[in-house]
This record gives C-alpha cells, structure tokens and sequence, in this order.
C-alpha cells in the first residue's frame, strides 16, 4: 500500500467521522474526531486480537508512516500558518504580557517539572532512562490546545479578553513547545552536552533565527499580493510561502514553526487589511480553515 492509499484512508476516515459527530454527538470538530477515533482504534485492537493476521496487516502498514516526518514537516506547518492566519496582532497586543507569560516560561516550566517527574517516577520502577529524553517526554506533553473548547466558551459568555488569552497562549505556545522539543532532540544527540550555552545558542538560532525568517517570507508574500488582484494566484502564493519556507527553514537551519507563525501574523494582518480585496480574504480564509480542520 502506498503512502498515496493510506492518506486516502485516513481522509475517507475524518470525513466518516466528522458526519457522524456532527450528525449525532454535536462535539467540537477536533474533539468528536478524537473520540470517533479512539473508538475506532480500539475496534481494531479487539479484531486484531481474534485475528492475528488483520493485526500484521495493519502493523505493516502503519510502519509505512514516518510519524515524525508526517507530523514535524508536513502538517505542523500548515496547521501553525492556518491558525495565525486568523489571529489579530491588536488583540495579542492588548493580551501581550499575559499571552507571553503562559506560551513561554509556563511551558518551560511545565516541560522540567514533568520531565524530572517522570524521571524520578520511572526510576522508582526501575526504568533507566537520560534527563534528556525524560525532558524530551516533558517538552511532548506540556502545551495545552484549548482552543478547540473556543467555541464552548463563546456560548457561555465569556469575555473577549479572556478568548484572546486561551487562543493566543494555545497557538503560541506550540511553537515554544517545537522549539523546546527540537533543541531537547539536537542535544540528545551522541557526543551532545547539556548546558546553559549549549541551550542559549540553540534557542537564539532556531528561534530568533526562525521569526525572522517567517517576517522575510510574510513581507515578501503581502507585497506579492498586494500587486495582483485574483485570489487563485493569491491562495497559490500563500501556499508556497508554507511549503516553500518550511523547505528553506529546514536547510538553514532555523525554526520552521516559529517561521510559520510570524509569517501567518504578517499574511492574516497587514496583508489582509492592505493587500487582499473581500473576495481574496474570503477564499483565503475558507482555504486555510478547511485545510486546518482536515488536518486536526
């Protein structure tokens, strides 16, 4: 089976689930597929107990998957850029301090507190294992993504403040989360040393290094945009800007989520407000929230 047939499965699949949750359970999109697909995971695991063979089969096929490829350079960018495409930079503005202070120091908090938890936990077991892939396991887990219970909290009256809060922190904290993960992972690297420069330097390339990155590639995509007035040409270089920049950021070197979120920023303000007419914004953003809903 080629990769081509499995993603064909797993498209028929969410489009099976969102009907059904959106036909009976009437969750969220993100949750009523999550649920739909536990449910589904555990019917395989009970035929594949009676049948070993049907268990090999899809063993065999799930083995084809590059997990970490499928979700670090593919879909996180897409999904990062999909969702600060929509962001107001003066609402993150109103909300800075507080924003800041959740995605950033909470999450590295969180990333040493579960890592060196689950360090010592696993210890008590018996279990060996290194600080670093212990904090690796932390930095996994940490970020929160309540902004699939948005719409929940919209029903129930909640404050505009308080909405910028939950879905500037959801959104910026994981990028913060991907860098911390991706500088854990180069220094678990053999021969790597865990220190205070070690970190500093890694922090500064992949992530300063990564905004900027996301700015060049967001101006340069507004002034194309702003040049031309046909919104089939004007989705096609939002794309590009995605899959081109995560392309370029991985050679050289800097961080392609963070680069994805500023380029959002850029693309979802100034070039909306100055460069795209209503009907470009409409099918701009009816591009990018079909494409995040697919891949959630």
């Amino acid at each position: 089976m080629t990769i081509f047939h499995i993603i064909s499965i797993l498209i028929f699949l969410s489009a099976v689930f969102s009907y059904l949750n959106f036909r009976f359970l009437k969750l969220p999109s993100s949750i009523g597929l999550m649920a739909f697909s536990l449910v589904f995971s555990m019917v395989l695991m009970a035929i594949g107990s009676y049948n070993p063979s049907f268990k090999a089969e899809i063993v065999a096929i799930l083995d084809q998957i590059n997990f970490s490829e499928l979700l670090l350079e593919i879909m996180l960018s897409f999904m990062l850029f999909a969702g600060y495409i929509h962001i107001s930079i003066e609402d993150l503005k109103s909300e800075s301090l507080s924003i800041a202070a959740y995605a950033t120091v909470s999450v590295v908090i969180s990333t040493f507190i579960i890592g060196y938890g689950a360090y010592f936990v696993l210890g008590l077991f018996g279990i060996e294992v290194s600080q670093v892939h212990a904090l690796l396991f932390g930095a996994l887990i940490s970020p929160t993504d309540p902004i699939a219970v948005l719409s929940i909290l919209k029903t129930s009256g909640i404050s505009k403040s308080l909405q910028t809060k939950i879905a500037g922190e959801s959104l910026f904290n994981d990028g913060v989360a991907v860098v911390v993960f991706t500088i854990l992972l180069q220094l678990s690297g053999p021969g790597a040393e865990l220190s205070a420069k070690n970190v500093l330097f890694l922090l500064f390339s992949e992530a300063v290094g990564g905004i900027l990155l996301g700015i060049v590639l967001g101006y340069a995509g507004y002034k194309l945009i702003a040049s031309i007035d046909n919104y089939k040409v004007e989705v096609l270089i939002t794309l590009a800007i995605v899959m081109g920049g995560y392309t370029l950021s991985h050679y050289i070197h800097v961080s392609g989520p963070l680069a994805m979120v500023a380029a959002g920023l850029m693309i979802g303000n100034p070039a909306k407000r100055r460069g795209m007419s209503d009907t470009t914004k409409e099918y701009i953003d009816k591009f990018w929230e079909l494409l995040d809903e697919i891949l959630k």
